[in-house]
């Protein structure tokens, strides 16, 4: 038996290849799918089944395209509909896999068809469970994605309390945990760093899945803090319920070389969104007119899925030579299947070709506290709720404007106003400058180094107090 987690960091997510005997398994298969044929191909294999643990909504499954190219049966849990042909699993069902049994158990709250996948060995011994988004090491997936359904996120929240008690929590200490995700996953809350543990390590240290606890408490503790979860979670949900264009299409339509001149006319003709992937450093010192910057070194897909709200969206890219492959390959990860092209050398080219650049005014943090001190001036801070609220800079010019909800709190500031704007390191804020330059924000200055350099600096910090318990 050979089991093998292959790990994308960018989406924080993880894939299984179980093999034994000549017979494959893949669980929940990123959309680039050659590299599971490929690597079945080398061992003599063949793959014969894929399950996914549910409806993943933070990314598109490669699951359709594989079972085209190798006639494996896709299965799911109990009551999931699709399109396309399934094997609709019943609770407890098993696969024999070469001299291995893979044993469904119907694990629903974090969605309706969410299952968990029991690996039992040659000896007929409890090995691992692949548990999807059902049990993360360190937390529960939310319970609040499920499609079209009548039941609110407590109902759902409570199916998943019930199903950790019933079904996962029984299974002795020893069984090895493989989730779905790790740390940075918008899919639960307080994901660890790790990608692999054990269930009795989990039953101790894991908040949801305390002895003593109540439902109640389970309820209240796993939906107090809950983010609303990022626009496209739903969209990318309905495209693996009801599939999708052809992988391979998708990546040879992206990976199109376009000179200055037709990639101009095409971001006219198509009214093309050009999406810039250089780092922050080279987007603010040259960039297209009217571009959007997602640096492809940061948490790029969950960005892009994040604020660009339209997964139909004519895209235009501007990459790092050599990344124009990897690019579209990550945008078709999370539902974005319509690149155009990419500009053939670069930012470079395009100047060459006498076109018009655009750039944003970036300081250092030194220049930025002589301002502050100096001028009263208004200050933008993209990061996240919970970064901002844990501590910011002090002062009633200082606006929290996260990134994550931009595109609704936009008329919340004013266009004549000249802003500096700063995230944690720098990305954010270059990502926040572009989209706001792009709808006519014009007095925008990054400061650089972020909030990592403004801590750094001399400059007035307000930091949450914890209230004391005596």
């Amino acid at each position: 038996m050979k089991i093998e987690q292959i790990y994308t960091g960018c989406l924080a997510q993880g894939a299984y290849y179980i093999e034994s005997n000549g017979e494959v398994a893949i669980i929940d298969p990123l959309r680039e799918t050659q590299q599971y044929v490929d690597k079945a191909n080398a061992e003599g294999a063949k793959i014969k089944y894929i399950f996914e643990t549910h409806f993943h909504a933070d990314f598109v499954s490669g699951h359709v395209d594989l079972a085209k190219k190798t006639g494996a049966t896709i299965v799911f849990g109990p009551g999931a509909e699709t399109s396309y042909d399934i094997h609709t699993a019943k609770d407890n069902e098993e696969f024999k896999l070469g001299d291995v049994i893979i044993k469904v158990l119907h694990t629903p709250g974090h969605t309706l068809e969410s299952s968990t996948f029991l690996l039992i060995d040659e000896k007929g011994k409890d090995h691992a469970i692949f548990s999807g988004d059902t049990l993360f090491l360190g937390d529960v997936g939310r319970p609040d994605l499920a499609i079209k359904s009548d039941l609110t996120k407590e109902d759902l929240a409570g199916m998943l309390f019930d199903s950790l008690r019933n079904k996962i929590m029984p299974l002795a200490d020893d069984v090895i945990v493989y989730p779905a995700h790790g740390a940075g996953s918008a899919c639960g809350k307080n994901l660890s760093k790790e990608t692999v543990g054990v269930l009795g390590d989990q039953k101790q240290t894991n908040y949801a899945l305390r002895a003593d606890m109540t439902k109640t408490e389970f309820v209240k503790e796993v939906l107090d803090g809950i983010a609303p979860p990022p626009q496209y979670f739903a969209k990318n949900a309905m495209m693996n319920k009801s599939g999708y264009d052809n992988f391979e299409t998708i990546l040879k339509k992206g990976d199109t070389p376009l000179s200055p001149e037709e990639f101009e006319a095409v971001a006219n003709n198509e009214d093309a969104l050009v999406l810039d992937v250089r780092n922050e450093q080279e987007f603010v010192k040259a960039h297209i007119p009217n571009s959007i910057f997602i640096g492809i070194h940061g948490g790029f897909a969950p960005w892009v899925g994040a604020l660009i709200t339209d997964l139909k969206q004519p895209i235009l890219l501007v990459t790092p030579e050599g990344k124009e492959q990897e690019t579209v390959t990550r945008l078709s990860r999370v539902g974005y299947d319509n690149t155009l092209g990419y500009l053939e050398g670069g930012i470079e080219a395009w100047q060459n070709a006498g076109k018009d650049i655009e750039t944003i005014k970036s300081v250092s943090v030194q220049e930025f506290a002589q301002d502050f001190k100096n001028n009263n001036v208004e200050v933008l801070d993209v990061r996240k709720d919970g970064e901002y609220k844990s501590e910011h800079l002090e002062g009633d010019n200082v606006k929290h404007f996260a990134l994550d909800y931009i595109n609704d709190n936009m008329n919340t500031i004013d266009q004549n106003q000249e802003y500096y704007v700063h995230c944690a390191g720098g990305y954010r804020s270059v990502i926040a400058a572009s989209i706001l330059k792009a709808r006519g924000f014009n007095k925008l200055i990054d400061i650089a180094g972020g909030f990592g350099a403004i801590k750094n600096s001399d400059l007035p910090i307000t930091a949450f107090v914890c209230p004391s318990t005596l």
